[in-house]
């Protein structure tokens, strides 16, 4: 089957629920155990009341959408600006979205809007993402 033509406009979004063992694998990976994350008691104590997701594994739901479903296989991810607007939570279900914003045919190249959405609609993370695609 052929590949679909890139079009300004098109969309992918992927729902995540994070749970504990996630943000434990994510520390390991990235090395941020701090206590926010990790430690209840500390976290109760901090301005949030209780343990906040990484920003940046929230964030890496984009990696999975651009690289699997838009543009799709054999894209290169080549840069991402974000923005931490809210805290997730454990448990709290988060819809990643990307959507084509500009397109350089010459080039392969296209922008898109990244941003991630609560259960209650609001935005946590919000940025652009430059893609090579094939």
């Amino acid at each position: 089957m052929a590949k679909k033509e890139l079009s300004i406009g098109d969309k992918a979004s992927l729902t995540h629920v994070f749970s504990s063992e996630d943000v434990e694998q994510f520390a390991g990976v990235s090395k941020d155990t701090n206590p926010i994350h990790l430690d209840q008691s500390v976290a109760e104590k901090s301005v949030f009341e209780q343990r906040v997701v990484h920003g940046m594994a929230v964030a890496s739901l984009f990696s999975g959408l651009l690289g699997v479903e838009l543009p799709g296989e054999g894209s290169i991810y080549l840069g991402q600006n974000l923005s931490f607007k809210a805290p997730v939570f454990l448990g709290v279900a988060v819809t990643a979205t990307v959507e084509v914003i500009e397109i350089r045919k010459d080039k392969s190249i296209a922008k898109l809007r990244t941003y991630c959405t609560n259960e209650a609609g609001e935005t946590v993370v919000d940025g652009e993402a430059i893609v090579k695609f094939s």
